[in-house]
């Protein structure tokens, strides 16, 4: 069981047992959850690194920020820990570029909920994990499963690297978008993907229905599609039921659903809105809580089957909870999995189709 798992040793572990200064590369958000794991681990932090126009002489957590050039000069020999999110070829290029002169980790850490991913991790589900990708439909589903796992497992890129496929080609070969859709866009943000399905369907849609709860980005999303028939913005969550959530606002695309928070946002199901009529393509990419809002569509998946998309990467179980909860809701589906150009495995998605 489990033999396309090939990474024993977590990145982790390894770091822990290196004997070489460790830097880590950025600040922010996800910095904090790495040094919060080296804090644990007993993984010692050697200073901290930017981007060269990020660097103006400030520091971060203790440490003075340091320019790329500015350790390299100082060091002979480090290993660099990156600790932010790259989705844009050109930083993308730039991290390889660093991988290729210095041993280059990332760490998988959950956008939401706790914990790591493991390869002790995997063998607690390797049941959950083997069936999944014993049902994924082709080949090049199960390589780019196995890759990521592996990835998450050992923080190599060039897991990522060899499995990375264009958007362009999933809407072709997977999505096959018509002009007639009904499309649902949970976790709209801007209307970035709304705008993306339309460049395929030459403009062309039935209906579309955007939910976005952040205020700030439903704002811009209104804008966008303002004049635009037959298409219905919701300044909401995507949840199992209809009721009202605690909600945390944050810049961009990172606002979340955050128990304890005093700010409060509607949210809806999809099966309430639709009342019994069909969607034929629902994208998921509502930052960790997919599962809720897959019950929430759960009698339109179940009568209809509309495409999918939905968000792989928020939860380590992700990975293989979603698959099997929308399998199970219509065994009709075939399942894919695919991976657009993103470090870490970020816009890592699964594709439900008939």
């Amino acid at each position: 069981m489990l033999s396309f798992i090939t990474e024993k040793q977590s990145c982790w572990d390894r770091l822990r047992a290196e004997k070489r200064p460790i830097f880590i590369y950025g600040m922010g958000d996800g910095a904090l959850k790495i040094m919060s794991a080296f804090r644990e681990k007993g993984i010692v932090v050697s200073g901290i690194f930017a981007s060269d126009d990020f660097v103006r002489g400030h520091s971060f957590e203790g440490f003075r920020v340091h320019k790329l050039s500015e350790v390299e000069e100082m060091v002979e020999d480090f290993v660099v820990v990156l600790a932010f999110a790259a989705g844009y070829q050109e930083i993308v290029d730039k991290i390889h570029d660093i991988a290729s002169r210095h041993t280059l980790y990332v760490p998988d850490v959950p956008v939401v909920g706790r914990g790591l991913f493991t390869y002790e991790y995997c063998m607690e589900n390797a049941e959950k994990i083997q069936k999944v990708y014993d049902l994924l439909a082709d080949d090049y589903s199960r390589k780019v499963y196995a890759n990521i796992i592996n990835f998450k497992i050992s923080g190599r890129i060039e897991y990522l690297s060899s499995v990375t496929t264009p958007k362009e080609e999933i809407y072709k070969k997977i999505i096959h978008p018509t002009m007639n859709e009904v499309y649902f866009d949970l976790g709209a943000y801007n209307g970035d993907t709304i705008r993306e399905l339309l460049e395929f369907t030459h403009g062309k849609y039935a209906s579309i229905y955007a939910f976005e709860p952040d205020r700030k980005n439903f704002k811009k999303l209104a804008k966008f599609v303002d004049g635009m028939n037959h298409v219905y913005a919701y300044n909401a969550a995507a949840w199992c039921v209809d009721c009202e959530l605690p909600f945390a606002a944050k810049a961009g695309r990172q606002s979340a659903i955050t128990a304890g928070s005093e700010n409060m946002v509607s949210a809806r199901s999809v099966d309430s809105i639709l009342g019994r009529k069909p969607a034929t393509i629902i994208k998921m990419d509502v930052e960790g809580f997919e599962r809720e809002a897959i019950w929430g569509a759960a009698q339109t998946i179940a009568h209809y089957a509309p495409k999918m998309m939905v968000a792989l990467y928020h939860r380590n179980e992700d990975i293989f909870e979603l698959p099997l909860l929308i399998k199970d809701l219509n065994p009709r589906y075939k399942l894919y999995v695919r991976h657009q150009l993103y470090i870490p495995a970020w816009e890592t998605n699964l594709y439900a189709t008939l």
